[in-house]
């Protein structure tokens, strides 16, 4: 159990901080604060399992440093970045208040903290959902790729792929939405998402670009990005993990407007995700079930249909979280038989 691969020692620390914010919140707000608080991290988790599968194929191909401060800072910034500052900053510039009138409504007034948050689900939305889309097209359009799970949908798409397919296809997809007769913030909508379109394409290009320059000048693997190639992987991560986040803190406010849960919550979800980041890297889950991948990416697209969608209607993010768990359980579990199948055939010769 104290080998770094085993699941005890990489889920230690999640478990502890679980246990100890449920017996914290149960002291001092009560037993029904302890069950919402419960309820979000369980929420939380759900929404990003596929977070957490991106994140280890990236986090596979950085050094142990740059690891470690995906590991540290990283968390960081995802638990007190994007679960507490982050809203509050949204609904600063978006109504037009200062940081200090935020935070007391905030602390004092979720209701309407609350509401100003929802007032801003256009752009968050249009920006969110954009970016994913970004990434999920850029994995179905890659050509080189060689393994294929579902080939009625994935190869006619890497038949068309080519390098600006996927960026293109986002910004057609981007061009429609915006100048659709039912939307009332046309523009909002298209500043926002061409936002996460170019967030996308010079977050993951420079990293893309890094990399290779570090691979022309060093003997360095691939497995062991440093440097610059290192630090941009390490912000590509940093702003696809705030996509992901999004609608998970909106979410959040249907079960509770209690700022405070929703950090404790929130954070402490954020936290298990990166527990499973590790294992799936620590594990080689990743090589050991071939369409794990694919699951997530497909989960994916369908998170940023509804984030998309969230734009003109209103739609349960958690209808989102539950499918995107059974596409992934799918995935594992064809994953499973295509080895034993693999594994069949073998054995017949």
């Amino acid at each position: 159990m104290l080998q770094a691969h085993h699941p005890v020692r990489i889920f230690a620390v999640s478990g502890i901080l679980t246990l100890l914010s449920l017996i914290a919140v149960f002291y001092y707000l009560g037993p029904q604060a302890a069950f919402v608080t419960l309820v979000l991290i369980i929420v939380e988790v759900t929404f990003s399992f596929d977070n957490a599968i991106v994140n280890a194929r990236v986090l596979m191909t950085m050094s142990r440093f740059w690891q470690q401060m995906f590991l540290t800072i990283g968390v960081l910034i995802a638990v007190f970045g994007m679960r507490l500052v982050f809203p509050i900053l949204v609904v600063m510039l978006t109504a037009g208040l200062p940081w200090g009138e935020v935070v007391n409504l905030a602390l004092n007034d979720p209701e309407r903290y609350a509401a100003e948050l929802g007032d801003a689900h256009v752009s968050i939305a249009a920006f969110g959902g954009m970016f994913l889309l970004m990434l999920c097209l850029h994995f179905f359009f890659d050509a080189s790729r060689k393994v294929r799970w579902i080939d009625i949908i994935e190869k006619p798409l890497q038949r068309i792929g080519r390098w600006w397919a996927y960026g293109l296809t986002s910004f057609a997809v981007l061009v429609i939405l915006s100048v659709l007769p039912m939307n009332d913030h046309k523009l909002e909508t298209f500043v926002a998402g061409l936002c996460g379109i170019v967030t996308y394409l010079f977050v993951h290009g420079l990293a893309e670009l890094f990399s290779r320059k570090e691979d022309a000048t060093s003997t360095a693997t691939a497995a062991a990005r440093t440097g610059l190639a290192g630090f941009t992987a390490f912000l590509y991560l940093e702003v696809l993990d705030a996509s992901f986040s999004l609608d998970s803190v909106i979410g959040a406010f249907a079960v509770t407007k209690d700022v405070v849960l929703i950090a404790i919550g929130l954070g402490v979800g954020a936290i298990w995700v990166r527990s499973l980041t590790i294992f799936m890297v620590r594990r080689h889950v990743l090589g050991a079930y071939r369409y794990i991948e694919h699951g997530a990416h497909y989960t994916i697209g369908m998170l940023a249909a509804v984030l998309l969608l969230g734009i003109f209607w209103h739609v349960s993010e958690f209808v989102a979280g539950i499918l995107g768990v059974i596409i992934i359980a799918a995935a594992i579990s064809s994953s499973v038989l295509k080895q034993r199948q693999e594994q069949s055939r073998g054995s017949h010769r």
